[in-house]
């Protein structure tokens, strides 16, 4: 049975917190409000996505190539984490949630590089 569109979004909160404490709004997406027959999964992968958009557009670059990627590798990856336990909540195929599973504990482990990374080598 389908999980319920609350509880599916609240898997999205189980991670980390966005890199950003305030996204700024991404103007892409406004207006991509969910239709009232929207699958739970669909809202809940757009949100993970609009999330993702909101904190990159909010990085502030440094003008490093190198502090930049980590900097924006880290919404990126922690999207990947966000639609990946939508998929563990609403999906069904087995193959697709091991990859999931797998997918979960590569990017948590990355993001975790990233951030040991960052604060041996951004002293913004």
């Amino acid at each position: 049975m389908k999980l319920l569109l609350p509880l599916a979004l609240s898997a999205l909160l189980l991670g980390p917190l966005p890199v950003s404490a305030q996204p700024a709004h991404d103007a892409h997406h406004a207006g991509h409000a969910p239709a009232a027959d929207e699958a739970a999964s669909t809202a809940a992968y757009r949100a993970a996505m609009e999330t993702m958009h909101a904190d990159m557009a909010a990085m502030e670059y440094s003008g490093d190539a190198d502090i930049d990627f980590a900097r924006g590798m880290i919404p990126h990856h922690q999207a990947a984490i966000d639609m990946a336990r939508v998929q563990l909540a609403e999906g069904d195929d087995p193959q697709m949630r091991k990859l999931a599973e797998e997918i979960i504990e590569a990017q948590e482990r990355e993001i975790a590089e990233l951030e040991t990374w960052l604060k041996a080598n951004d002293t913004d």
